[in-house]
């Protein structure tokens, strides 16, 4: 008997009737469904599994139903796993969930026919360092980002690359990005743009007050460190824009390409402009 693990995302009321014909269908082929919290809270059913806890039943395959957001938790559940994931857009851009709710079963069916393909994205591990020591790492699809809270001043950093000096800036934060989280913030930073199968990472400045530093493309394996040598209160380090710490004068994130990967469900391959053109009309005049 096949698995497939269904994520959904909160606050979406039409996935009540989405959810309940997808089960139906699951069911129908001969698939277990296994529901997230979210999931079985739409269905009204009581067998529901913790989203970080889906990966132990080891399903076949994971649906998404949400946005890039819903897909990039996913994705660190999944980390450590080979289980594809068909990410259905719900939201409103979709780079990762590129399926629309329209093609949720042709897509099914396709992969059921052995007819999709699997792309396979690097994800970046990032560490943080509190007096030499590493309190807390993380394995991120999209990117890192170290930013100033509601206290308009800007936060002092160094940025190092295999612990060469680069950079000393002033500004309000800075982004450390995969290839695949090159069009998220990265993107609205006036970063670059990097095709997925680069292996590489960006490192782009948030408003820098100097117009000599700009963004840094650096070999996936190099390690990038970024120092925090002045903050204003609230300085934080997002992780895929969810999770959240704390950081203090003093502390230390260093990045470099994680040995984990995540591997995306895609039905047809669209290509990465095709998607920049439908998304964000880019290129056009």
């Amino acid at each position: 008997m096949f698995k497939a693990a269904v994520i959904s995302k909160p606050q979406k009321p039409e996935l009540a009737s989405i959810l309940k014909e997808l089960v139906a269908w699951l069911k129908s082929h001969s698939y277990v469904p296994l529901l997230d919290t979210h999931s079985a809270e739409y269905l009204g059913s009581a067998a529901a599994i913790p989203r970080e806890e889906l990966v132990q039943h080891h399903p076949n395959l994971v649906i998404v139903l949400g946005g890039d957001g819903t897909l990039l938790s996913a994705a660190r559940a999944f980390a450590h796993s080979p289980t594809p994931i068909l990410g259905v857009n719900l939201g409103s851009l979709g780079f990762l969930t590129e399926v629309p709710l329209s093609e949720l079963y042709p897509s099914l069916e396709a992969w059921c026919n052995n007819c999709a393909s699997i792309e396979t994205r690097d994800m970046m591990h990032t560490e943080l360092l509190r007096e030499g020591k590493v309190i807390k790492h993380w394995d991120a699809l999209n990117d890192i980002v170290i930013s100033k809270g509601a206290i308009a001043r800007m936060a002092d950093f160094s940025v190092e690359i295999d612990e060469q000096f680069v950079a000393a800036m002033r500004a309000d934060g800075v982004i450390v990005a995969t290839p695949t989280g090159s069009t998220a913030y990265n993107l609205s930073a006036n970063g670059p743009i990097v095709m997925s199968s680069v292996n590489a990472l960006v490192v782009t400045p948030i408003c820098p007050h100097l117009l000599t530093i700009r963004p840094i493309v650096v070999p996936g394996d190099a390690m990038v460190g970024i120092h925090i040598e002045g903050v204003p209160n609230l300085t934080y380090l997002t992780v895929d824009g969810q999770e959240a710490v704390e950081l203090q004068l003093g502390d230390e994130v260093r990045c470099q390409r994680s040995e984990r990967s995540v591997r995306l469900l895609r039905p047809r391959r669209n290509g990465l402009f095709s998607v920049l053109r439908s998304k964000l009309s880019w290129g056009e005049r």
